[in-house]
């Protein structure tokens, strides 16, 4: 008996240093990334000033940053790690080499994921921000540690501000269930601050992802070579060469004449930012008939049939609230991976499901960088200042932690939520769920419907010439057989 206890234990002990050393292994993977991705948009000028103190305070928030992106990449492939999961484990049940893959893992990774996110998003990012901000207390020697003192106040401060707001609104909400201890307030205040932290995010998720989806067709219309009835590159790249040549010419007088040497560097960004359009319009000229002609149709209508998908998932979700009360997200304490599909359709329907959810993240990120409110924020190449990286990567954090609650709630997997995911209050309240999901399916569909109208209308104006009427003359009241006429000439 004995000898049974002690493998068991042994058992339990190899596993739990399995499954530790990936989890460290993905985690460092995702650190050495999400460190290229900052290193690709930091503007090296804050790292290497003269200011050895400086330099050094911005270079430990650049580690924290890192970490907080890395936390919030893994936040953004837990729902398709683990549906991937629990397929491969239907395919492969009795694979030695699939031993390694399990429930335990997975719950693991939720767990780890929950606390860290709130970790970045409590502590590691405000004591970024308030680091790099400090100089140290009046009459202290300066250096990193007086700043790291002044910087540990400020923040204990602010905790505890934090946490007296929300005590008094709770105690404004339910007055007879008012705490006073701290230990009620660890137990019961932390989680509902997690809570609302929480319903922020998949509330901005809600208003970033049904505009992102319907700017998804522009962006990767911009990034793909159109058909020539859609664009003519012939004209733009002209155009932009005459640019150019007219501020090269611009830019050669200002570097003699010392009366324009004030206009030189606006000058010199706008030549640079010419030159590489006209690159640009070189290599999409260049392009194939099949780039050209097949791979854009094939990628509008890849964007339209995704964007249909979800659309059709929630209102199915919908169907299934009013009936069923199973399709509430909810918890789920023991993950019993390999046991059933998560999909009606099986394998192929969960891969459909990781790339929903992936396009859905994909889609608010487009989004929320195209909102008018946070447009300030969008990282440019080697020119970002610190400040810019850590509000980039807390609204990251807080998108992406959201993603599964949002995934979940919106019905697009039936995978319920691990660990404290699946502990918020809200998302046991039928009536917050049922609206939420009836203002996703009506905003993403106006802004499509919106999207398509307003696409197909301004590129036929572009193909057939009527963009180069004037504005007083109105489109409108053209004739058909004019358009018409207009269009075939050109064609021809």
């Amino acid at each position: 008996m004995e000898v049974d206890d002690v493998s068991v234990r042994e058992q339990l002990f190899h596993n739990r240093v399995r499954e530790t050393f990936i989890c460290v292994l993905l985690f460092i993977c995702l650190y050495i990334l999400s460190y290229l991705i900052l290193t690709h948009f930091k503007k090296n000028a804050d790292y290497v000033t003269d200011d050895i103190e400086d330099a050094t305070a911005n270079k430990i928030a650049l580690w924290l940053c890192t970490f907080t992106l890395s936390v919030a990449v893994c936040a953004v492939l837990l729902l398709p790690i683990s549906i991937l999961s629990n397929e491969v484990l239907l395919i492969f049940p009795h694979s030695y080499y699939m031993q390694w893959l399990n429930g335990s893992l997975i719950h693991g990774l939720w767990n780890l994921v929950f606390l860290f996110s709130n970790l970045s998003l409590v502590f590691l990012m405000p004591f970024a921000y308030f680091f790099t901000e400090s100089e140290g207390f009046v009459g202290c020697k300066k250096g990193v540690m007086a700043r790291v003192y002044e910087t540990a106040v400020v923040l204990l401060l602010l905790t505890l501000l934090v946490l007296g707001m929300v005590w008094v609104f709770v105690a404004l909400l339910n007055n007879h269930s008012a705490r006073e201890s701290l230990y009620d307030m660890w137990e019961y205040y932390l989680p509902y601050l997690y809570s609302a932290i929480s319903l922020c995010g998949v509330l901005l998720l809600l208003l970033c992802t049904p505009f992102g989806l319907s700017r998804m067709f522009s962006v990767t219309g911009s990034l793909l070579v159109k058909p020539r009835l859609l664009e003519n590159v012939e004209v733009e790249m002209n155009c932009a060469a005459f640019e150019e040549a007219s501020l090269s010419r611009t830019l050669n007088r200002g570097s003699t004449a010392c009366w324009v040497s004030v206009n030189v560097e606006p000058l010199r960004k706008q030549f640079l930012g010419v030159q590489a359009k006209r690159i640009a319009l070189e290599m999409r000229r260049r392009a194939s008939p099949w780039q050209r002609n097949l791979f854009y149709p094939l990628a509008m209508l890849l964007l339209l049939a995704l964007t249909v998908a979800c659309v059709l998932m929630v209102c199915f979700h919908v169907l299934e609230l009013l009936f069923d009360e199973t399709a509430m997200p909810s918890g789920m304490g023991d993950p019993r991976l390999g046991t059933a599909s998560f999909s009606m359709f099986g394998s192929l329907g969960a891969a459909v499901q990781v790339v929903l959810i992936l396009y859905l993240m994909v889609s608010s990120v487009v989004g929320f960088y195209s909102s008018p409110l946070f447009t300030s924020l969008l990282p440019r190449s080697q020119d970002t200042n610190l400040t810019q990286i850590i509000g980039n990567c807390v609204s990251l954090l807080v998108l992406s932690s959201a993603l599964p609650v949002f995934s979940r709630t919106l019905g697009i997997t039936r995978f319920d939520l691990l660990g404290d995911f699946g502990r918020y209050n809200w998302l046991g309240n039928f009536h917050i769920v049922f609206l939420y999901n009836i203002l996703f399916a009506g905003l993403t569909s106006a802004c499509l419907i919106n999207t398509l109208t307003w696409a197909v209308q301004r590129e036929l104006m572009r193909a057939f010439g009527l963009h180069k009427l004037p504005l007083t003359v109105s489109r409108t009241t053209i004739p058909l057989k004019l358009l018409l006429a207009n269009g075939l000439s050109k064609i021809q």
